[in-house]
């Protein structure tokens, strides 16, 4: 009887196959709502780059055809639709368009939101508090229920929210947007207790200071560089590439056991 030969070549291409393969999205179909910019289109490019074919939600339609084209040089079926998650009638079609497009959704980043005004707290005004709970609340509400009616009966899916680390500390002038944050993260909580049976995962991403089109006025800032910066251990502000791979592991089935977390990607600044 011969022995087996087994060469280290023969190894590393097994191993490596064996890893791709675990995070092939080929067979996948994923929207990210805000998915024109910012984190939401780190995570998008991150996924079609995976093999997913991709719905990108936002409501800037010269944004909208700069991501779908960015998307569409990667190769892979895209689609981008003008959404305003704030407006119930316009998910539901949205979800509805993107299933007519591509038949299945394997994915739902609820990503889209807006940030805070700056507004103390006694000059804060019902309609600025509102509109930041139709977005980041209301708008993820909506986006999952339409995607839980799909995924259920095919017994299979997962649900990410963008959350924030506002929601663990207290964030002056920014109380309605730290609260949205921090209900979202209940409200997937529940969805993965709810919904684990039915093979459907719920995580929350909680990104740290991260330069976007939400941020950008004022974290570059001398006063906020020198008050907040140092406070990050890996020394940088956040990028949306750095959401990439955790869009595409969420998106895969290397994460088929794991749900109901919040991930925290900030460079490690809650940790100082």
């Amino acid at each position: 009887m011969q022995p087996l030969s087994v060469t280290p070549s023969s190894v590393h291409t097994e191993r490596s196959t064996m890893t791709s393969s675990l995070f092939d999205l080929s067979d996948k179909c994923v929207v990210v709502t805000g998915g024109n910019n910012g984190i939401g289109r780190g995570m998008a490019e991150a996924v079609a780059r995976a093999g997913a074919t991709v719905a990108v939600w936002g409501r800037n339609e010269e944004r909208n055809a700069e991501t779908l084209a960015s998307l569409e040089s990667i190769g892979n079926p895209s689609l981008a639709l003008g959404v305003d998650v704030s407006d119930e009638s316009a998910v539901v079609d949205a979800f509805a368009e993107t299933l007519d497009a591509f038949g299945h959704i394997d994915a739902v980043f609820a990503n889209a939101g807006v940030g805070a005004g700056a507004t103390r707290f006694e000059d804060m005004s019902t309609e600025e508090w509102r509109w930041i709970f139709g977005v980041n609340m209301d708008g993820v509400f909506w986006t999952f229920r339409e995607a839980v009616k799909h995924m259920k009966p095919r017994g299979s899916g997962s649900l990410v929210v963008t959350s924030s680390v506002s929601a663990d500390f207290g964030f002056p002038r920014g109380e309605h947007y730290a609260a949205s944050k921090a209900g979202v993260r209940a409200m997937i909580q529940g969805l993965a207790v709810e919904y684990g049976r039915y093979g459907i995962r719920a995580n929350a991403i909680a990104p740290g200071w991260v330069v976007t089109g939400m941020t950008d006025g004022f974290i570059e800032g001398d006063r906020f560089e020198q008050n907040v910066k140092p406070r990050i251990p890996t020394g940088r502000w956040g990028t949306p590439e750095d959401f990439g791979g955790i869009a595409v592991y969420l998106a895969s089935d290397a994460s088929q056991w794991h749900t109901g977390d919040t991930i925290t990607i900030d460079g490690g600044y809650t940790q100082f």
